[in-house]
């Protein structure tokens, strides 16, 4: 052989022996692939762990063995600190979903009152693990906040109040009048654009607007809905009571209300996520927190043997890749309930109906709508 055919065919076994060294560095993965036959996606089983670490918050929540909730303790039916110490509400119940989901105990939740101007920089500094208080998703809040938004827990929209011997009729009657806003909320904003010439009147919490509402510095009260029919359930007697107040029909804004978590922490913002989805799924398939353990004994089809972690006819177990055990709705639903458990121990008897409203669910006319849950 002569020296240039030598140098010639060199390279060609260079090619080769890489070739052979990167088929093996590939197969070495620790295990084999499983392969689900189907509709043409690949669906992990049980046996597949997530692969990486945790998330960080994830880790920090399983190292601390409780979850801090940023939420409001001021708004009976949403999120309201009761005379006994303890926490109740609609968000507060998601916050107890997400510690059933992650801890296996929807008790081990740490509640951090928040301001509305206190709450977002509460989450981008990781002071609370999640928030979970009647909170807007805007698209300045997500994209320019470092934040990341659930699935919508509560399409709600801008209202206002006023006392009802004032003898107002409509929202367009306070055009130049005194109102009563809270400050660092989207309300300020929208209330700029409905009545640009009313007079905002801001506070930076809601016992502060109430009483200055009491006083008579302000002739409207303005905020979300559900924001303001949990004010008015538990308004002051001595004040003339819930029935001093009425809430005109009008909704002139758009407030779809979700958790928040940090913007750089994908697996933790997934779980969060998929544990609000999972309490609309469970609405829809019928799973209860009076039937779970009976559904997860005996589920009557595959989407219910999913969701509850466990498998159908005989077949594995879907892993859903979330870092948390497979059988956590499980413990959201026995322990807290669905969605529809969960607004009808909270909201309905703060006096709003579900029924004909954006948060039934889509079969009945509403948007609440789950992904598929596999």
């Amino acid at each position: 052989m002569t020296l240039k055919r030598s140098v010639a065919i060199l390279p060609l076994l260079l090619v080769a022996l890489a070739v052979i060294v990167f088929a093996a560095c590939g197969d070495d993965d620790g295990g084999d692939a499983t392969e689900t036959p189907g509709d043409g996606t690949d669906v992990p089983t049980v046996t597949d762990a997530p692969s990486g670490s945790h998330s960080q918050v994830l880790q920090n929540v399983l190292d601390r063995g409780r979850l801090n909730c940023g939420v409001n303790d001021a708004v009976p039916g949403i999120g309201v600190l009761l005379a006994d110490g303890t926490f109740a509400g609609f968000d507060i119940d998601f916050c107890k979903a997400i510690a059933a989901a992650v801890l296996g105990d929807a008790d081990l939740v740490d509640y951090t009152p928040l301001s509305s101007t206190a709450r977002l920089p509460a989450v981008q500094t990781g002071q609370v693990d999640v928030l979970i208080r009647n909170t807007t998703w805007t698209t300045t809040r997500d994209a320019a906040e470092g934040l990341t938004y659930a699935t919508t827990t509560y399409y709600d929209g801008q209202g206002l109040m006023v006392r009802a011997a004032d003898g107002f009729t409509s929202v367009d009657d306070l055009a130049t009048a005194p109102i009563c806003v809270l400050e660092g909320t989207t309300t300020e904003v929208n209330l700029a654009d409905r009545l640009p010439d009313a007079e905002q009147v801001p506070f930076a919490d809601n016992s502060l607007l109430q009483q200055a509402f009491i006083d008579g510095r302000c002739d409207g009260w303005t905020s979300d809905k559900q924001q303001l029919a949990g004010r008015r359930s538990a308004f002051p007697a001595d004040s003339g009571g819930p029935e001093a107040l009425m809430i005109f029909a009008e909704t002139f804004s758009k407030e779809p209300l979700a958790p928040v978590t940090v913007d750089n922490d994908a697996q933790w913002s997934d779980i969060v996520n998929w544990v609000v989805i999972g309490t609309i799924a469970a609405e829809e398939l019928g799973v209860t927190s009076a039937n779970v353990a009976a559904m997860a004994a005996d589920p009557p089809n595959i989407g219910v043997a999913r969701l509850l972690g466990v498998g159908f006819d005989g077949g594995e177990v879907t892993n859903t890749g979330l870092d948390v055990d497979v059988t956590f709705m499980q413990d959201v639903l026995d322990q807290v309930g669905n969605y529809g458990e969960i607004y009808e121990a909270n909201v309905t008897p703060i006096g709003i109906e579900r029924a004909g409203t954006l948060n039934a669910l889509w079969t009945e006319g509403g948007l609440m709508y789950s992904p598929p849950f596999k």
